[in-house]
């Protein structure tokens, strides 16, 4: 693939954008603080998507006013942990999308706020997964909405990040993405992002096809910061 013709790679954000793990999540999280009298909302879900899991810990001890921190952020891992090894399905579009980039030779990565235990569950249960590499939390010093990450996957593949298109479904992860220099789609679904400077949003992945992806690289706006 010409890198002048089209994205030198393309970066997938891993929880509600390749895999559907958003209800895991939300399963994981009210089964943890129902036993500390709490009803989990989707509000409270709204207001700690992206992570990082120390945040959505904090939030629960908070809530809850027992335990500690870290007690919620590692019983919430071990809770997604088992739930994800048993399997998540993959996000409507994204397996075309992933086909897409694997047929024209475009370098793939995942990238997640989520530590590489759960990377990992995700990525066993993907038979000849494609991405060349992935990076977690635990691959990092600073996690989304830091874009080191980002930075990072682009580093190890080679590519100028600033030719590289990033998939987000969240507000954190969208603001990584765009501190990284890189191109981003968003595909929001619990929080409302805007089309506007580095970012374009749709509503699916299904809408990716290679013409809509060919036309965004084609059309983007002339951004030098």
């Amino acid at each position: 693939m010409q890198t002048n013709s089209f994205f030198s790679a393309v970066l997938f954000d891993m929880d509600g954008t390749l895999v559907d793990s958003e209800p895991l999540w939300l399963l994981c999280e009210q089964e943890l603080t129902i036993d500390y009298g709490y009803h989990w909302t989707t509000e409270d879900q709204a207001n700690c998507l992206g992570g990082p899991l120390d945040r959505v810990g904090h939030y629960m001890h908070g809530l809850t006013k027992a335990e500690s921190p870290e007690f919620f952020t590692n019983s919430l891992i071990d809770l997604m942990a088992h739930r994800l090894r048993l399997g998540a399905a993959l996000m409507p579009g994204s397996e075309a999308l992933l086909e897409l980039c694997v047929s024209r030779d475009v370098p793939l990565a995942l990238v997640s706020a989520s530590p590489r235990v759960l990377v990992d569950s995700v990525l066993d249960n993907l038979s000849n997964h494609p991405f060349q590499i992935s990076i977690s939390s635990d691959d990092v010093n600073n996690v989304k909405p830091d874009p080191e990450g980002y930075l990072k996957a682009a580093k190890l593949l080679e590519v100028s990040i600033k030719n590289s298109l990033i998939l987000e479904d969240s507000a954190t992860g969208v603001q990584a993405a765009e501190k990284s220099g890189g191109w981003v789609i968003a595909i929001p679904h619990l929080v409302k992002i805007e089309t506007k400077g580095r970012v374009k949003t749709y509503r699916s992945l299904e809408e990716l096809t290679f013409m809509e992806l060919s036309n965004f690289y084609s059309t983007r706006p002339n951004i030098t910061d």
